[in-house]
Formats: structure tokens, C-alpha cells, sequence
């Protein structure tokens, strides 16, 4: 049994581990089908926004379609931070080949690094990359995160075409780069750790091909190969996917621990968050099982085509399942309206503790004699 911060309530982990036990293992055939179909559907409707006509409501839904498809196929990079250690081996080269060193964004700067987050010391901690206690902050900070989805792409060009190169040469960057520059995570006050890396040893190669990558497309667009407008529409696409996935990771936990204490497991699951929603709609902005998020922090091996199925039975098997509906919303809006009312709450009571200004008397003033 698992029992929650309170005590009143205990959560039926062993009963819950017996409902979802045959569901642990990865199916490859998904795995590829569903991959291979989105990243193809990606490049396919990029090319078609970039021989549409400027503007031209053509290039508008083929951003739209070629953004939510990128953006499912690149959190297969989630999937690839849990798979065991050990295999998937040919999907994960594939999947940096396609996606992962194309977007900048490949696997090794989330392996290693997202599986801290789901170790029970470092949960919710200020060593915790994936988390800041938005719901203790004021409501801007919020809103501060989410504007930086528009400036993000222009930060991993800089670190691939740019720093990387650079730090061949000059070695206290290349551990600037590592600690600070390498990893997928929230807070920009993360270090990463010398030996953060579970799947991905041979991240050097991955780095090096991002830089390459990034260079012949300089290149081919400095010289006229490509229209500079393939790269206008490219950070646009990056820029959409960040902001769509900043909305999805504010939605994925409360975010109610101020990062000073170690959590409890039943903490933990409470603090995540379930948004099922509608299996279309909402696997747009929550794709490749994000939309089960406290599910996938009970069982983080499950792997996700098989979330929705273990949250069926939990629902209809757990003897009692009050604390599992605790973590359920209703959808995005429902997530995000609580998390910034609990953010306007805590800052207005933070607010109302602070001393005022002292008042100064009114009447006039005693001399001493």
C-alpha cells in the first residue's frame, strides 16, 4: 500500500501493479508504424508549405498539419529515455537520423536527464530539471515560460552551428555546454551531471551531426540551394512545437513543491497529472501517451500505447480509485485554469503576509527637554 502525505488514505499499489502487470511490454511494430507515419507526414507537408503560395491558406494547414506531426514524432524521444537499457537500438538511430539531429534536438539530450526526474530523491527537488513550483509562484512566471517557446530554436542553432564547433577548441566550453547547454529540461538553472547518460554513449556522434546537419543547411540556403524561406519555416514549425509542448508541460504536474524537500512516492503520483480528454483532440497537443501523465509516473516502464488501457482497468479494478480520480482533469483548460489559480492564491496570500510601510505619527513630535 502506498500512503499519501496525510496518512487518511492509502493508495492499492500492489493491487494496481497486479491490474497492468501484462501490459509492460513495447510493441516495435507500433513503435515504427506510428513513428515512421508521422515524421514522413512531417517532411511530406513541410515541402508542401514550402511550394505553397506565401500565406496562402495551402501553407497555412500544411504548417499546421507538418507542426503536430513533427511534434509527435519527436516525443518519441520520451519513449527512448525509458525503453530498457539496451534495445531499440536501430529505432533510436533512425529516429536521430530523421527527426531527432534534423530538429536539433537529438536523443541524448534527454536521456539520462529525464530519468532523474522519475527517481524518487530527486522528484520536485531543485535537482529536479523538469520541474519549477509554478503553483507557489506568481501566475507571470507562467507566462514568462511559455513566451520562451518563441525564442527557443534560435538557441539550439546557436548551440550546434555555433558553440559546438567552438568548443572543439576551447575546452572549458565544451563542459559549459554539457552542464548547461545539453539538456532538455525547464530550468534554465540545471547542471547537468558528468554521468547523466543511460542509452546515448555515443552522444559526441549525435552532437557532431547536429552541427553538420545545421551547417550544410546554412550553407545550401547561403548559397542559393535552398530558399531562406525552408528556414523561416522551419523555426516557425519549432517554434509552434515548443509552444504547444510548454502548454502540455504545464498541464502534466501541480507543481505545488517548492523544491526544498524530497517527495513520497503517493507526493509524487498526486502531483501528476491525467488529462484522457478525447483520443484525437487531445493526443494532438498530448501525443505518444503524455496525456496519461500520472499514469506513466505510477508505472514509468509501461510503455505508451498501452496508458491508456492500464488507466481503463485501474479505473474499473482498483478497490478503491478516489486517489487515482484525484489526478484527472478534464482537459488542457481545465489543468492550466487550476494550476494559475493556485499560483494568483498563493501569491496574493504571500503578498498580504509582507509588512507595510510603517506609518509615520500624525501629531506633533515631544522635544526633549
Amino acid at each position: 500500500m502506498m500512503e499519501t502525505a496525510t496518512g487518511k488514505k492509502e493508495f492499492p499499489l500492489r493491487e494496481a501493479h497486479a491490474l497492468v502487470r501484462d501490459l509492460m511490454t513495447p510493441n516495435p511494430w507500433i513503435y515504427w508504424g506510428d513513428f515512421l507515419f508521422h515524421i514522413t507526414l512531417g517532411w511530406a507537408t513541410f515541402v508542401a508549405a514550402l511550394s505553397a503560395p506565401r500565406f496562402s491558406i495551402w501553407q497555412i494547414l500544411a504548417v499546421i498539419v507538418a507542426t503536430f506531426a513533427f511534434y509527435r514524432a519527436a516525443i518519441f524521444i520520451h519513449e527512448l529515455a525509458h525503453l530498457k537499457k539496451g534495445t531499440f537500438g536501430f529505432f533510436r538511430l533512425v529516429w536521430n537520423v530523421i527527426c531527432g539531429i534534423p530538429l536539433l534536438i537529438p536523443s541524448f539530450t534527454y536521456d539520462g536527464v529525464h530519468n532523474d526526474h522519475h527517481r524518487r530523491d530527486v522528484y520536485g527537488t531543485s535537482r529536479d530539471g523538469e520541474y519549477i513550483p509554478f503553483a507557489t509562484l506568481r501566475p507571470a512566471v507562467m507566462v514568462g515560460y511559455v513566451m520562451l517557446s518563441f525564442i527557443l530554436p534560435v538557441f539550439f542553432i546557436v548551440r550546434f552551428l555555433l558553440l559546438t564547433p567552438l568548443s572543439y577548441v576551447i575546452p572549458p566550453l565544451r563542459r559549459l555546454l554539457w552542464e548547461r547547454a545539453s539538456s532538455l529540461t525547464i530550468d534554465m538553472n540545471y547542471r547537468r551531471a558528468p554521468d547523466a547518460i543511460r542509452n546515448d554513449s555515443h552522444w559526441r556522434l549525435q552532437e557532431f551531426s547536429a552541427f553538420v546537419f545545421a551547417a550544410i543547411a546554412a550553407a545550401c540556403i547561403a548559397g542559393g540551394v535552398l530558399a531562406p524561406e525552408a528556414l523561416i519555416l522551419w523555426y516557425v514549425i519549432a517554434m509552434f512545437i515548443f509552444f504547444v509542448n510548454a502548454l502540455r508541460t504545464l498541464s502534466a504536474h501541480a507543481y505545488r513543491n517548492p523544491g526544498d524537500r524530497q517527495m513520497e512516492f503517493a507526493e509524487q503520483f498526486l502531483d501528476s497529472i491525467n488529462v484522457p480528454g478525447n483520443r484525437f483532440l487531445t493526443a494532438l497537443w498530448a501525443p505518444v501517451g503524455l496525456r496519461y501523465h500520472a499514469t506513466h509516473h505510477l508505472f514509468m516502464s509501461l510503455p505508451y500505447h498501452n496508458l491508456g488501457e492500464a488507466q481503463r482497468r485501474l479505473l474499473a479494478g482498483l478497490s478503491d480509485n478516489s486517489l487515482y480520480l484525484e489526478t484527472m482533469r478534464t482537459g488542457m483548460w481545465d489543468a492550466l485554469r487550476r494550476i494559475w489559480n493556485e499560483a494568483a492564491v498563493s501569491s496574493a496570500s504571500r503578498d498580504a503576509a509582507l509588512p507595510g510601510p510603517a506609518l509615520e505619527d500624525a501629531g506633533p513630535r515631544r522635544e526633549n527637554a
